[in-house]
């Protein structure tokens, strides 16, 4: 994750950052500044025709379609800030329930029982680390594929789940051993409980993407739209469609690639989350609570 002044105009307007969405339309913008040289030359010096031609009249259909278009975009992009969200909203959640743990077993664990200590210091950061390396795997990716993927290992245990399982037996064989009461148990079982519920929900971002057939449908959309704006717009504008329809491409793909790149919020693009920094400091702080 970039972390950046969001009250800086002139950085971000000039800088060119990794994921600037120009660096990766840029083949395309050319391609479509070619593509409007050609029918402005085809219609305005080899056809010749009049802004009394028929063609000129397809501009009231993309005033119609472009409503259109900008709605199912911001549906697009509500959509996949709604997954970034959710997922820091339960990695949040991650961190408090693992220091809550860490606080209650504090207090619960006697300070002699320097082995539960020391077992509790690594295992309730190990989850987050199981998790985080278990999102940002294929693993994660095609759980839900159809397809066979002979090149993954989908037979593998769930990492973060043999963590959680390995946590409440241990918990399980304090109380059986006396060294916590039944009252305590049931106060860390809502931590417990916790853990695969925040495993669960971060799985249901990353496994389950947008429907292919409504992501399919607005690169359509937009192909379709830009590439016919020439059509009709250059009896109005005539060779300066060749700036005006790259830009207009580049605003509405723009918008689809920046929706791309946040519904998988685990990745390692710079508007992901920060996992790994994550993971470090819940493993920092649950170590200061845990201390021997």
């Amino acid at each position: 994750m970039t972390i950046y002044n969001s009250k800086e105009w002139f950085k971000s307007v000039f800088y060119l950052h990794k994921s600037d969405t120009f660096r990766k339309l840029f083949p395309y913008l050319i391609l479509m500044a070619l593509l409007s040289w050609g029918i402005a030359y085809l219609e305005l010096e080899f056809l010749k025709l009049s802004e009394k031609s028929w063609l000129k009249n397809i501009n009231m259909v993309h005033n119609l379609l472009g409503f259109a278009l900008s709605l199912l975009l911001v549906f697009r992009t509500n959509t996949a800030y709604d997954r970034w969200w959710e997922a820091r909203r339960q990695w949040g959640t991650l961190t408090n329930v693992c220091r809550l743990m860490a606080i209650k077993l504090d207090a619960f664990l006697p300070k002699e029982d320097k082995a539960s200590r020391h077992f509790f210091r690594k295992s309730i950061p190990l989850f987050s680390q199981t998790l985080f390396g278990f999102l940002r795997s294929d693993y994660t990716t095609f759980m839900l594929d159809k397809a066979a993927h002979p090149e993954l290992d989908l037979e593998k245990k769930h990492g973060p789940n043999q963590v959680a399982s390995m946590i409440v037996r241990y918990v399980t064989g304090l109380y059986r051993e006396g060294k916590i009461s039944g009252d305590q148990l049931i106060v860390l079982n809502n931590e417990l409980q916790s853990l695969t519920d925040v495993a669960g929900a971060c799985e249901r971002i990353k496994n389950t993407p947008i429907p292919y057939s409504y992501s399919s449908f607005i690169k359509k959309f937009i192909v379709v739209y830009v590439f016919t704006l020439p059509v009709g717009f250059v009896f109005s504008m005539g060779y300066f469609v060749v700036a005006a329809v790259p830009f207009i491409f580049y605003v509405l793909a723009s918008l689809e690639l920046i929706a791309e790149s946040i519904e998988n919020p685990f990745g390692t693009d710079a508007d992901d989350l920060p996992l790994e920094q994550m993971v470090n400091n819940m493993k920092k702080h649950i170590q200061e609570v845990l201390h021997a």
